[in-house]
This record gives structure tokens, C-alpha cells and sequence, in this order.
């Protein structure tokens, strides 16, 4: 039995007649009361009592005309379901994100804009460090990560700058700087005990605040290094020191942290980068790459030398 019997054996019933049915199906009459007395005769059992010029449904009939069409209707759902996903519009999108990346106001318009137009498509969400997010998509148990730098590492990821990030100085309430007004000059925090994050779990941030404070002239006094930048300004919100961050963690403790822009100079601003494999065959995750580009207003455009839309990792 196939499914085109099932076809024909639902249009004869609900038409009524072998012709009609014949005319809705585009067969010849025939072929398809051929077709009606091979099913009944592989069944085993009359569904219909013939009449001249017509057919009518007797009660075995009736039974296998609901389960027919319960058939059709989950057959034709995996075709359509199956369609979907091919498209992208249907399956899976892991993302991975830093603490830092999760609170840009950018992240959440990123995913509210891909559900707008993918709903059926499913999220999973990680928040880690850097280096153990990129070793989650090396082991392919994300599809992508938003990180704060274009990430060392294999030739298979691609970065793409999405948006970028102001650097600010993080201080205790009490702190005499917290009073000041205006951008800080570097230079200023020269001598104040710094909390950093380690190295291995945020090294584009670290390798750009060091060198930053390099070239303020400067080596930090640093008091206390953790793993995350939130954690960075709960000590701060305890008085434990001062540091600097993305001007998108300035939402936390804010009445016990005063954040004060940096001036301009050696600390430029913070990249947020979207990261994917790229032999991801989903096509999902290629609709969210595409998707995240447009709400960024990039679209895979060119940029400067250095600020790639899309580059590949070294």
C-alpha cells in the first residue's frame, strides 16, 4: 500500500463518485477504479457500497477513511516539517556568551529579532569565558558564541564585528575619583589597586587593558584577579580596588559603583564579535549569522583595515 492510494481512496469517499474523484485527481476513470479494487482486494475488506453512478462509504469504510486522512495529514507534516528545516526555520540555534557580551543591550535584540522571523526555531544558552566557550565550539556543543575579541584559534571560525564597546572605570562609591565629572584620563588611575580578570578566561579584554595601561604610562597594582567581569565589580562594589569595563556592565551595583567614561586615547573601544564555525552545515545557524548581522546593521559589509564584517580566525 502507498500513499497515493490513500489519496485516491480519500477523494472517491469524499466526492462520492469514482469520476469526480478521477476529474479531482487528474486520472483517467479506469485506472483509478483499478486502483480502488486493489486496495480493497490487499485489505481484504469492502470499504464501499456501489451503487449505479455513485459510491457510498459503508462502516469499514468510514473507520479507514479516518485513519487515511490521519495518515496523509502526518505524512504531509514531515514533508513540510523536514522543508522547514532545510530553510532554517526549524531546528536548533546554541549560543554561547561571556558575561560581558550577555549584558550589551545588542544580545537580546539579536535573539527577540531572529524569533521575530524564525519562531519555531529553538535556543539553547550558555554563558561561560572565553576559553571554554571556544572550546565549546570546537567541539561543536555550541553553533555560536558573542565574544569580546576576534578570537585566537583554528582557521574553521569566522568574527564578525557586530558592535563595539566603550571602556569605563569602574569605582567604589567613596572612591575621590567617583566624584569627578567628564572623561578620566588614564593616567589617573596610576597607583589604584586593580581587580582583573585572569588571563585564560578573558584574554581580549586583559591583553587590551594591559596594554592600554602600558601606554598610560603605567603598570597595574592589581589586588585581586577573578574569572568574570561581574565578579570584577562585585569587589569593586565592596571597595576592594577599582577596574575597567565595557560601558554595557554599568547597569550593575550602581549604588555602590560609580562608572566614569575614559578619555580617549589608549584604551580603544571594545569589539563585540559574533564567532561560528564555519563548516556548520545547520541551516539555522546560518539564518541566525545572517539575521544578527542585519540587526547589527552590518549585512556583511566592508570595513576598515582591521574591523572586518566577517575575517577568519587565525
Amino acid at each position: 500500500m502507498e500513499l497515493r492510494h490513500l489519496r485516491y481512496f480519500v477523494a472517491i469517499a469524499e466526492e462520492g463518485s469514482v469520476t469526480r474523484a478521477a476529474h479531482r485527481l487528474g486520472l483517467q476513470q479506469p485506472p483509478l477504479s483499478q486502483q480502488l479494487r486493489a486496495l480493497e482486494e490487499e485489505i481484504g475488506v469492502p470499504l464501499f457500497d456501489r451503487e449505479p453512478r455513485r459510491v457510498t462509504l459503508n462502516e469499514a469504510g468510514r473507520l479507514f477513511l479516518r485513519s487515511a486522512r490521519a495518515i496523509l495529514a502526518e505524512a504531509g507534516e514531515a514533508v513540510e516539517q523536514v522543508r522547514r528545516f532545510h530553510r532554517g526555520e526549524e531546528g536548533q540555534v546554541a549560543i554561547g556568551f561571556t558575561s560581558s557580551a550577555s549584558l550589551h543591550p545588542l544580545a537580546p535584540r539579536l535573539i527577540r529579532g531572529f524569533r521575530e522571523r524564525f519562531p519555531l526555531v529553538r535556543f539553547a544558552v550558555e554563558e561561560s569565558e572565553t576559553y571554554a566557550l571556544l572550546l565549546a565550539l570546537e567541539q561543536r556543543r555550541i553553533d555560536v558564541a558573542l565574544l569580546r575579541i576576534p578570537v585566537p584559534g583554528a582557521a574553521a571560525l569566522a568574527s564578525h564585528t557586530l558592535a563595539s564597546d566603550g571602556l569605563m572605570a569602574a569605582l567604589p562609591r567613596a572612591h575621590p575619583l567617583a566624584a569627578g565629572e567628564g572623561d578620566l584620563p588614564l593616567a589617573a588611575l596610576a597607583g589604584e589597586p586593580f581587580v582583573l580578570y585572569r588571563r585564560t578566561d578573558g584574554p581580549g579584554i586583559y591583553d587590551a587593558l594591559l596594554g592600554g595601561l602600558q601606554r598610560a604610562g603605567f603598570r597595574p597594582r592589581v589586588v585581586d584577579e577573578v574569572s568574570r567581569i561581574i565578579a570584577a565589580i562585585n569587589l569593586v562594589a565592596a571597595a576592594r580596588g577599582v577596574t575597567i569595563v565595557p560601558a554595557s556592565m554599568q547597569v550593575l551595583h550602581r549604588e555602590s559603583v560609580v562608572y566614569r567614561p575614559l578619555a580617549p586615547g589608549p584604551l580603544p573601544p571594545l569589539p563585540l564579535n559574533l564567532v561560528h564555525r564555519r563548516d556548520n552545515p545547520s541551516p539555522a545557524v546560518a539564518n541566525f549569522v545572517e539575521a544578527a548581522m542585519a540587526v547589527a546593521g552590518t549585512e556583511g559589509r566592508a570595513s576598515p583595515p582591521g574591523r572586518n564584517a566577517e575575517q577568519p580566525v587565525p
